[in-house]
């Protein structure tokens, strides 16, 4: 393994665990704009990131957002997406636009990934109206209809490629 794949997945699982305690204690809002890598870590380091990641377990929602500011410190900007299902079998997953999305009912997504976090209106995932959020406009079914789009945070472009 290369040492910068080692440095950009150390940068990863400091970031996760970051991410992870502000979204426990702040909210969505406060935890999505972690600290860029360090310019010296090129892109191609990724795999650094996403194998650190993977390793870590944590949930979908702190790995889109780690993953989202380590494109966008890179210079790709894609949108992080959280989606849930319909009441009568609810469960929720977050993930950056572009990626493939899986079945809601695929055992890889945790019931409960959003569990604690409350949405932009203040209520708790319990308490939110389905019946308001229409999926992608197209009339096509999709596994989860989308609840909360953010961009990627601005930063500055780092490492070469």
């Amino acid at each position: 393994m290369r040492v910068t794949n080692l440095r950009a997945a150390w940068w990863a699982i400091r970031t996760a665990r970051r991410t992870r305690r502000l979204l426990e204690a702040e909210g969505l809002d406060a935890a999505l704009s972690p600290p860029p890598p360090p310019p010296q870590l090129p892109a191609r380091a990724e795999r650094g990131v996403k194998g650190a990641l993977r390793r870590w377990n944590e949930s979908c929602l702190v790995n889109a957002i780690v993953i989202q500011a380590w494109e966008a410190a890179h210079g790709r900007r894609r949108d992080l997406l959280v989606g849930i299902t319909g009441p009568g079998d609810f469960s929720a997953h977050a993930w950056l636009e572009g990626d493939a999305v899986p079945p809601a009912g695929d055992p890889g997504i945790a019931r409960s990934a959003l569990e604690g976090i409350e949405d932009e209106w203040g209520r708790a995932e319990g308490e939110i109206e389905v019946s308001a959020f229409t999926g992608n406009g197209t009339g096509a079914a999709r596994p989860f209809n989308e609840l909360v789009r953010r961009p990627a945070p601005e930063y500055g472009r780092v490492g070469a490629n």
